[in-house]
Protein backbone atom coordinates (compact mmCIF):
# COMPACT_ATOMS: atom_id res chain seq x y z
CA UNK A 1 0.00 0.00 0.00
CA UNK A 2 2.63 2.40 0.92
CA UNK A 3 4.60 1.68 -2.66
CA UNK A 4 1.06 2.36 -4.17
CA UNK A 5 1.08 5.34 -2.36
CA UNK A 6 4.47 6.55 -3.48
CA UNK A 7 4.04 5.26 -7.13
CA UNK A 8 0.54 7.56 -7.53
CA UNK A 9 2.90 10.42 -5.96
CA UNK A 10 5.49 9.72 -8.39
CA UNK A 11 2.85 9.90 -11.33
CA UNK A 12 1.71 12.92 -10.64
CA UNK A 13 5.16 14.92 -10.23
CA UNK A 14 6.05 13.31 -13.30
CA UNK A 15 2.81 14.29 -14.86
CA UNK A 16 3.59 18.04 -13.86
CA UNK A 17 6.98 18.46 -14.99
CA UNK A 18 6.16 17.10 -18.84
CA UNK A 19 2.90 19.49 -18.51
CA UNK A 20 5.72 22.17 -18.09
CA UNK A 21 8.45 20.95 -20.56
CA UNK A 22 5.86 21.05 -23.61
CA UNK A 23 6.37 23.63 -25.25
CA UNK A 24 3.95 23.02 -28.63
CA UNK A 25 0.86 21.18 -29.36
CA UNK A 26 2.26 18.04 -30.81
CA UNK A 27 4.37 17.94 -27.77
CA UNK A 28 1.41 18.33 -25.44
CA UNK A 29 -0.18 15.53 -27.06
CA UNK A 30 2.44 13.25 -26.21
CA UNK A 31 1.73 14.18 -22.81
CA UNK A 32 -1.80 13.49 -23.08
CA UNK A 33 -0.82 9.90 -24.59
CA UNK A 34 2.06 8.76 -22.14
CA UNK A 35 -0.38 9.82 -19.18
CA UNK A 36 -4.08 9.99 -19.88
CA UNK A 37 -3.91 7.33 -22.89
CA UNK A 38 -5.83 4.08 -23.05
CA UNK A 39 -2.17 2.74 -22.63
CA UNK A 40 -1.12 5.96 -20.21
CA UNK A 41 0.44 5.64 -17.09
CA UNK A 42 -3.02 6.33 -14.99
CA UNK A 43 -4.60 3.26 -17.21
CA UNK A 44 -2.14 0.95 -15.69
CA UNK A 45 -2.42 2.67 -12.19
CA UNK A 46 -6.15 1.51 -12.42
CA UNK A 47 -5.18 -2.02 -13.54
CA UNK A 48 -3.10 -2.36 -10.36
CA UNK A 49 -6.43 -2.23 -8.34
CA UNK A 50 -7.51 -5.61 -8.78
CA UNK A 51 -5.07 -7.55 -6.95
CA UNK A 52 -5.98 -5.33 -3.89
CA UNK A 53 -8.41 -5.98 -0.79
CA UNK A 54 -11.53 -4.61 -1.63
CA UNK A 55 -11.27 -1.73 1.18
CA UNK A 56 -7.75 -0.81 -0.23
CA UNK A 57 -9.81 -0.91 -3.51
CA UNK A 58 -12.44 1.37 -2.73
CA UNK A 59 -9.93 3.84 -1.20
CA UNK A 60 -7.43 3.72 -3.49
CA UNK A 61 -10.21 3.65 -6.77
CA UNK A 62 -11.17 6.75 -5.39
CA UNK A 63 -8.34 8.26 -5.19
CA UNK A 64 -7.09 7.18 -8.38
CA UNK A 65 -9.80 8.29 -10.14
CA UNK A 66 -9.90 12.15 -8.77
CA UNK A 67 -6.19 11.78 -9.61
CA UNK A 68 -6.90 11.33 -13.12
CA UNK A 69 -9.68 13.56 -13.25
CA UNK A 70 -7.89 16.45 -11.65
CA UNK A 71 -4.79 15.67 -14.38
CA UNK A 72 -7.36 15.49 -17.12
CA UNK A 73 -8.31 19.35 -16.19
CA UNK A 74 -5.21 19.94 -15.82
CA UNK A 75 -4.05 19.29 -19.11
CA UNK A 76 -7.06 20.94 -21.08
CA UNK A 77 -5.49 24.24 -18.72
CA UNK A 78 -2.14 23.70 -20.35
CA UNK A 79 -3.49 23.08 -24.04
CA UNK A 80 -5.76 26.22 -23.96
CA UNK A 81 -3.32 28.29 -22.49
CA UNK A 82 -0.25 26.93 -25.05
CA UNK A 83 -3.08 27.39 -28.09
CA UNK A 84 -3.39 30.93 -26.87
CA UNK A 85 0.52 31.51 -27.25
CA UNK A 86 0.77 30.40 -30.39
CA UNK A 87 -2.20 32.15 -31.65
CA UNK A 88 -0.28 35.36 -30.46
CA UNK A 89 2.87 34.27 -31.73
CA UNK A 90 0.89 33.72 -35.28
CA UNK A 91 -0.31 37.23 -35.08
CA UNK A 92 2.91 38.95 -33.69
CA UNK A 93 4.93 36.91 -36.51
CA UNK A 94 2.42 37.84 -39.42
CA UNK A 95 2.32 41.49 -38.45
CA UNK A 96 5.95 41.82 -38.62
CA UNK A 97 6.04 40.18 -41.67
CA UNK A 98 9.46 40.98 -43.56
CA UNK A 99 8.63 41.05 -47.07
CA UNK A 100 12.68 41.37 -47.69
CA UNK A 101 12.88 37.91 -46.22
CA UNK A 102 14.75 34.98 -48.35
CA UNK A 103 12.59 32.45 -50.01
CA UNK A 104 14.62 29.33 -51.28
CA UNK A 105 14.15 28.43 -54.43
CA UNK A 106 11.97 31.49 -55.73
CA UNK A 107 12.94 33.47 -58.91
CA UNK A 108 14.05 36.99 -58.65
CA UNK A 109 11.47 39.30 -59.92
CA UNK A 110 12.80 42.33 -61.82
CA UNK A 111 11.23 44.82 -64.59
CA UNK A 112 10.64 43.76 -68.35
CA UNK A 113 13.61 44.59 -70.58
CA UNK A 114 11.20 46.99 -72.20
CA UNK A 115 10.69 48.75 -68.52
CA UNK A 116 13.94 48.96 -67.84
CA UNK A 117 15.25 50.63 -71.30
CA UNK A 118 11.85 53.30 -70.92
CA UNK A 119 12.91 54.25 -67.90
CA UNK A 120 16.93 54.61 -68.97
CA UNK A 121 15.38 56.76 -71.86
CA UNK A 122 13.76 58.86 -69.89
CA UNK A 123 16.78 59.64 -67.10
CA UNK A 124 18.25 60.96 -70.66
CA UNK A 125 16.14 63.32 -72.12
CA UNK A 126 15.24 64.46 -68.13
CA UNK A 127 18.98 65.13 -68.03
CA UNK A 128 18.46 67.51 -71.12
CA UNK A 129 15.38 69.56 -70.08
CA UNK A 130 12.69 67.29 -71.11
CA UNK A 131 9.33 66.81 -69.61
CA UNK A 132 7.86 63.24 -69.54
CA UNK A 133 4.76 63.21 -71.03
CA UNK A 134 2.05 60.81 -71.75
CA UNK A 135 -1.01 60.60 -74.32
CA UNK A 136 -4.46 58.04 -74.63
CA UNK A 137 -3.77 54.91 -77.07
CA UNK A 138 -6.74 54.93 -78.31
CA UNK A 139 -7.52 58.50 -80.28
CA UNK A 140 -9.39 60.10 -82.65
CA UNK A 141 -8.20 60.65 -86.10
CA UNK A 142 -7.51 65.08 -85.63
CA UNK A 143 -4.36 63.99 -83.19
CA UNK A 144 -3.34 60.82 -84.44
CA UNK A 145 -3.91 62.49 -88.66
CA UNK A 146 -5.39 65.46 -89.26
CA UNK A 147 -3.47 68.03 -86.99
CA UNK A 148 -0.45 66.02 -87.66
CA UNK A 149 -0.54 67.40 -91.52
CA UNK A 150 -2.14 64.21 -92.97
CA UNK A 151 -5.03 64.76 -95.27
CA UNK A 152 -7.81 62.16 -95.64
CA UNK A 153 -5.93 60.93 -98.69
CA UNK A 154 -2.84 60.13 -97.22
CA UNK A 155 -1.82 56.33 -97.38
CA UNK A 156 -1.57 55.89 -93.60
CA UNK A 157 -5.18 56.65 -93.49
CA UNK A 158 -5.51 53.19 -95.27
CA UNK A 159 -7.51 50.88 -93.13
CA UNK A 160 -4.61 47.94 -93.97
CA UNK A 161 -1.71 50.49 -91.86
CA UNK A 162 -4.34 51.37 -89.22
CA UNK A 163 -6.69 49.35 -86.62
CA UNK A 164 -9.89 51.37 -86.62
CA UNK A 165 -12.26 50.91 -83.50
CA UNK A 166 -15.97 50.46 -84.14
CA UNK A 167 -16.16 54.17 -82.48
CA UNK A 168 -16.30 56.20 -85.98
CA UNK A 169 -13.23 58.22 -86.43
CA UNK A 170 -11.10 56.69 -83.61
CA UNK A 171 -8.21 54.34 -83.52
CA UNK A 172 -5.53 52.95 -82.01
CA UNK A 173 -2.13 55.70 -82.58
CA UNK A 174 -0.38 54.70 -84.84
CA UNK A 175 2.66 56.88 -83.52
CA UNK A 176 3.05 58.72 -80.44
CA UNK A 177 3.15 62.10 -82.20
CA UNK A 178 -0.21 62.72 -80.96
CA UNK A 179 1.28 63.40 -77.65
CA UNK A 180 2.77 66.35 -79.51
CA UNK A 181 -0.63 67.97 -80.46
CA UNK A 182 -1.60 67.36 -77.04
CA UNK A 183 0.90 68.85 -75.12
CA UNK A 184 1.64 71.83 -77.95
CA UNK A 185 -3.10 72.36 -77.23
CA UNK A 186 -2.60 72.20 -72.83
CA UNK A 187 1.05 73.65 -72.22
CA UNK A 188 2.48 76.86 -72.45
CA UNK A 189 5.38 77.89 -74.67
CA UNK A 190 8.09 77.52 -75.12
CA UNK A 191 8.17 73.86 -74.43
CA UNK A 192 10.45 70.40 -74.41
CA UNK A 193 8.76 67.04 -74.39
CA UNK A 194 9.14 63.20 -74.58
CA UNK A 195 6.09 60.90 -74.82
CA UNK A 196 7.18 56.71 -74.92
CA UNK A 197 4.35 54.59 -74.93
CA UNK A 198 2.68 51.78 -77.19
CA UNK A 199 1.88 51.80 -80.55
CA UNK A 200 -0.52 49.76 -83.03
CA UNK A 201 -0.22 49.29 -86.74
CA UNK A 202 -1.77 46.56 -89.20
CA UNK A 203 1.50 44.85 -90.23
CA UNK A 204 2.79 41.24 -90.80
CA UNK A 205 4.95 39.94 -87.91
CA UNK A 206 8.42 39.29 -88.42
CA UNK A 207 11.84 39.66 -86.89
CA UNK A 208 11.98 42.99 -87.10
CA UNK A 209 7.72 44.19 -87.22
CA UNK A 210 5.15 43.50 -84.83
CA UNK A 211 1.83 44.92 -84.61
CA UNK A 212 2.54 46.89 -81.50
CA UNK A 213 5.48 48.24 -80.55
CA UNK A 214 6.98 50.76 -78.19
CA UNK A 215 8.11 54.22 -79.66
CA UNK A 216 8.96 57.71 -78.01
CA UNK A 217 7.78 60.94 -80.04
CA UNK A 218 10.28 63.88 -79.19
CA UNK A 219 9.04 68.00 -79.50
CA UNK A 220 11.00 71.21 -78.60
CA UNK A 221 9.14 74.35 -79.28
CA UNK A 222 10.97 77.64 -78.97
CA UNK A 223 11.67 80.66 -80.78
CA UNK A 224 14.45 79.94 -83.15
CA UNK A 225 14.80 76.90 -83.37
CA UNK A 226 16.59 75.31 -86.39
CA UNK A 227 17.99 71.53 -87.61
CA UNK A 228 21.20 72.06 -85.39
CA UNK A 229 19.37 71.76 -82.64
CA UNK A 230 17.68 68.54 -83.80
CA UNK A 231 21.39 67.40 -84.74
CA UNK A 232 22.66 67.90 -81.55
CA UNK A 233 19.89 66.45 -79.50
CA UNK A 234 19.68 63.69 -81.87
CA UNK A 235 23.75 63.23 -81.38
CA UNK A 236 23.65 63.44 -77.28
CA UNK A 237 21.12 61.17 -77.06
CA UNK A 238 22.72 58.01 -78.91
CA UNK A 239 26.26 58.61 -77.50
CA UNK A 240 24.60 58.71 -73.86
CA UNK A 241 22.28 55.86 -74.60
CA UNK A 242 24.88 53.43 -76.03
CA UNK A 243 27.80 55.16 -73.98
CA UNK A 244 30.35 55.85 -76.82
CA UNK A 245 32.16 58.84 -78.40
CA UNK A 246 31.98 57.78 -81.55
CA UNK A 247 28.93 56.56 -83.13
CA UNK A 248 28.74 54.96 -87.00
CA UNK A 249 25.78 57.08 -88.17
CA UNK A 250 24.64 58.81 -90.99
CA UNK A 251 21.50 61.81 -92.21
CA UNK A 252 19.67 62.07 -95.20
CA UNK A 253 16.60 63.53 -96.55
CA UNK A 254 13.59 61.95 -95.12
CA UNK A 255 9.81 62.67 -95.93
CA UNK A 256 7.57 62.90 -93.07
CA UNK A 257 4.22 64.94 -93.35
CA UNK A 258 4.13 66.64 -89.59
CA UNK A 259 7.83 68.11 -90.52
CA UNK A 260 9.69 69.83 -93.02
CA UNK A 261 12.65 69.53 -93.74
CA UNK A 262 12.55 65.73 -91.98
CA UNK A 263 15.81 63.53 -92.13
CA UNK A 264 16.62 60.29 -91.20
CA UNK A 265 18.96 59.28 -88.65
CA UNK A 266 21.16 55.87 -89.61
CA UNK A 267 23.02 53.40 -87.48
CA UNK A 268 25.18 50.64 -88.32
CA UNK A 269 23.48 47.24 -88.68
CA UNK A 270 25.80 45.83 -85.14
CA UNK A 271 24.08 42.02 -86.29
CA UNK A 272 26.28 41.64 -89.90
CA UNK A 273 29.04 43.29 -92.02
CA UNK A 274 26.72 41.87 -95.22
CA UNK A 275 23.37 42.54 -94.51
CA UNK A 276 20.79 40.87 -92.82
CA UNK A 277 16.90 40.49 -92.11
CA UNK A 278 16.95 42.99 -89.10
CA UNK A 279 18.77 45.90 -91.43
CA UNK A 280 16.43 44.91 -94.17
CA UNK A 281 19.90 43.71 -96.38
CA UNK A 282 21.09 47.52 -96.08
CA UNK A 283 23.77 47.07 -93.22
CA UNK A 284 21.66 50.20 -91.85
CA UNK A 285 19.00 50.75 -88.87
CA UNK A 286 17.08 53.90 -89.09
CA UNK A 287 16.95 54.97 -85.30
CA UNK A 288 15.96 58.55 -85.31
CA UNK A 289 13.98 59.53 -87.83
CA UNK A 290 12.99 63.72 -87.17
CA UNK A 291 13.05 67.20 -88.70
CA UNK A 292 11.51 71.09 -88.09
CA UNK A 293 7.92 70.85 -86.86
CA UNK A 294 5.46 71.71 -89.97
CA UNK A 295 3.92 75.06 -90.13
CA UNK A 296 0.71 73.20 -90.75
CA UNK A 297 1.14 71.40 -87.50
CA UNK A 298 1.88 74.83 -85.30
CA UNK A 299 -1.49 76.03 -87.20
CA UNK A 300 -3.40 73.16 -86.55
CA UNK A 301 -2.73 73.87 -82.74
CA UNK A 302 -3.52 77.94 -82.44
CA UNK A 303 0.43 78.43 -82.82
CA UNK A 304 2.09 80.92 -84.93
CA UNK A 305 4.88 79.95 -87.14
CA UNK A 306 6.22 83.16 -87.66
CA UNK A 307 7.00 83.45 -84.49
CA UNK A 308 7.89 80.03 -83.04
CA UNK A 309 9.35 77.34 -84.45
CA UNK A 310 10.72 73.52 -83.17
CA UNK A 311 11.67 69.97 -83.41
CA UNK A 312 10.08 66.68 -83.21
CA UNK A 313 11.59 63.25 -83.66
CA UNK A 314 9.63 59.94 -83.12
CA UNK A 315 12.08 56.68 -82.48
CA UNK A 316 11.14 52.92 -81.96
CA UNK A 317 11.85 52.10 -78.33
CA UNK A 318 11.88 48.52 -79.60
CA UNK A 319 14.41 48.55 -82.36
CA UNK A 320 16.80 50.77 -80.02
CA UNK A 321 16.69 48.00 -77.56
CA UNK A 322 17.23 45.54 -79.98
CA UNK A 323 20.46 47.42 -81.17
CA UNK A 324 21.69 48.39 -77.23
CA UNK A 325 20.92 44.31 -76.29
CA UNK A 326 21.77 42.68 -79.29
CA UNK A 327 18.42 40.87 -79.86
CA UNK A 328 17.91 40.19 -83.61
CA UNK A 329 14.11 38.86 -83.13
CA UNK A 330 11.46 41.43 -81.94
CA UNK A 331 9.43 38.66 -81.10
CA UNK A 332 11.36 37.90 -77.85
CA UNK A 333 10.41 40.84 -76.10
CA UNK A 334 6.56 39.64 -75.74
CA UNK A 335 7.33 35.50 -75.84
CA UNK A 336 7.77 35.25 -72.13
CA UNK A 337 10.72 33.03 -72.64
CA UNK A 338 12.20 32.78 -68.80
CA UNK A 339 15.74 32.28 -69.89
CA UNK A 340 15.64 35.39 -72.44
CA UNK A 341 13.97 38.08 -69.49
CA UNK A 342 16.56 36.22 -66.93
CA UNK A 343 19.27 38.52 -68.90
CA UNK A 344 17.85 41.70 -67.59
Amino acid sequence: MENLDQKLRSVQQEFEQALGSASSSKSLEQVRLQFLGKKGEFTQLLATLKDLPIEQKRAFGSQLNQLKQDAQERFEQVKDELIAREVDAANAKQQNFDVTAYKPHAYPGHLHPYSQFVHEIEDIFLSMGYEICQGPEVDSEFYNFSALNIPQDHPARDMYDTFWTTRPDYLLRTHTSTVQIHSLQSKELPLAIVAPGRTYRYEAVDASHDFMFMQCEGLLVDKKVNVSHLFGTAQTFLKTLFGKDELDIRIRPGFFPFVEPGFEIDMRCPFCSKGCGVCKHTTWIEVFPGGLVHPNVLRACNIDPEEYSGFAFGFGLTRLAMLKYGIDDIRLFHSGRVAFLKQF
